[in-house]
């Protein structure tokens, strides 16, 4: 942002400024990838890494951002899988490649993504990523120097990706149908470009040892994750994907009876009337991309170290906050709308932890509830799913508890009645821990081994009074001994 724009933020909008001004202040870069010591993980002192970290930048830097935070060799690991499925994808969305010639490039991607020195240039010069695919060969070299085991991964999710694409752009080559007609359809085909990049990254976490083994194998949620994330692109690049005649609402949920739409470009009118059955279609496809969202929440909470958990916390908050912009938002079918700045400043910086992250969720959900209008044939279902939402946060992290980052302790809310029955809990459980004890004393057991029987009930003796003890025996021993000698010297007599 320039002078002048900060200026004009400061003067329209102060409080967004306030945050931006935290954010570059306080929000510190994790990791420089271009510092020496980092170059045996990060790849940087090699020419073709540096190329790849390039064209990491230049197709996502928001999402490029996110990935330099991994540690360790994960970073550049994610940073190739991500281009490797790029080029994928940019092949898959040129439509002027003809079917003869995409469907043997696409099905055998993940032999070229292996193969020395291959690359294509055959793309259009409109698409957006199409030097990524000339200078494929960069990409190539550097995934075979990849580990073993993360470049199997890598290939197998590819394979997997690609086949699921090319049956799509087949589809739509012989058939000329450019729809989705189910949600069912347009479930597999988001598992097919944003599940399986889930999928894999999970084995990926795994593999790494950052993440436990069985990360890899939480397959439902993994593609939960991927899901949410495509479906909220989805619905926000509404306008850019209909002028490009790319149509990916699925037409089970825009093409209902009560819409009365039998073209996705009928919603992009002006007329009232129009608006108003649009937002009830795109109600519809926010409330399809919600049921997800507890399924990520779980997602999250199993993750454990903080660079993984940051790279998949901070797109599922945008992903949320992306939800509630567009929903109810007859804006988004005139122009493409992001959230601003100083938000997405806020959310990145709140997402450090499950709780927080559960927060945001929940804020989000009510926002979105609160939007919802009851002439909406969607109203009762969005209330349902954001219920859900607000139901997890509540069973995993109660309202009345209380969390002091400072002292790392928790309280609880007096004024909330939970509290009473949390601590009439308490002060049962403590009353029948010292019945057990006693029970426990009286059998002859303390602390798992027996005593003795006739010992119980006596008092315990202290050490001042056994030395007493001690020393009374001892003088009477002595005694004792002193009058037998004098016994047995006036026998002797």
């Amino acid at each position: 942002m320039g002078v002048t724009n900060w200026l004009a933020l400061l003067l329209t909008h102060p409080f967004e400024f306030r945050t931006l001004v935290q954010f570059y202040l306080y929000h510190e870069q994790k990791r420089d990838i271009a510092a020496l010591k980092e170059h045996p993980t990060s790849g940087w002192d090699r020419q073709s890494m540096r190329r790849c970290w390039d064209f990491l930048d230049l197709t996502s830097r928001s999402f490029s951002a996110v990935i330099k935070e991994l540690e360790g060799d994960l970073a550049r690991t994610i940073a190739l899988f991500y281009l490797v499925l790029r080029g994928l994808d940019t092949i898959e969305d040129d439509m002027t490649i003809p079917d003869h010639i995409k469907q043997p490039i696409l099905r055998s991607f993940h032999v070229h993504t292996v193969t020395p020195g291959w690359k294509y240039d055959g793309c259009g010069p409109a698409e957006k990523d199409r030097q990524l695919l000339v200078e494929y060969d960069t990409v190539v070299e550097e995934v075979n120097k990849l580990l073993p085991e993360y470049k199997n991964i890598i290939i197998d999710i590819t394979l997997k990706m690609e086949t699921g694409m090319a049956d799509y752009a087949h589809k739509a080559a012989t058939t000329g149908s450019i729809y989705l007609e189910t949600v069912a359809e347009y479930d597999l085909y988001c598992h097919y470009v944003a599940g399986l990049v889930g999928e894999g990254l999970s084995r990926i976490f795994s593999a790494s040892g950052k993440e436990a083994a069985y990360i890899a194998n939480q397959l439902e949620l993994s593609n939960s994750m991927g899901l949410l994330l495509q479906k909220t692109n989805i619905i926000r690049d509404f306008r850019e994907d209909v002028d490009n005649k790319r149509y990916f609402w699925p037409r089970e949920i825009w093409g209902k009876e009560e819409y009365g739409f039998k073209e996705m470009k009928e919603m992009t009118s002006t007329d009232p009337a129009v608006v108003r059955r649009a937002t009830w279609a795109q109600s519809g496809m926010v409330l399809d991309a919600l049921r997800h969202a507890v399924d990520s929440l779980d997602y999250l909470r199993m993750l454990k170290n903080q660079s993984v958990f940051n790279f998949c916390a901070i797109p599922a908050s945008m992903a949320i906050a992306t939800l509630e912009l567009c929903f109810m938002n007859k804006e988004m079918f005139q122009r493409n709308i992001k959230i601003r700045k100083a938000e997405a400043a806020k959310l990145i910086m709140r997402s450090t932890n499950p709780r927080e992250v559960g927060l945001v969720f929940r804020e989000y959900a009510r926002r979105i509830h609160a939007k919802a209008l009851p002439s909406d044939p969607n109203f009762i279902r969005i209330s349902i799913a954001c219920g859900k939402i607000e139901t997890w946060c509540e069973h995993n992290y109660p309202s009345f508890v209380h969390f002091s980052s400072e002292t790392g302790k928790q309280t609880l809310d007096p004024a909330d009645p939970r509290t009473k029955i949390v601590l009439r809990q308490q002060a049962i459980e403590t009353e029948l821990a010292k019945k057990k004890r006693l029970e426990d004393i009286r059998n002859g057991i303390t602390n798992g081994s027996a005593v003795d029987p006739t010992l119980l009930g006596t008092k315990e003796i202290g050490k001042g009074e056994l030395l007493m003890y001690v020393g009374a025996a001892f003088s009477i021993v002595i005694v004792l001994s002193l009058a037998i000698i004098y016994a047995l010297v006036k026998y002797s007599e």
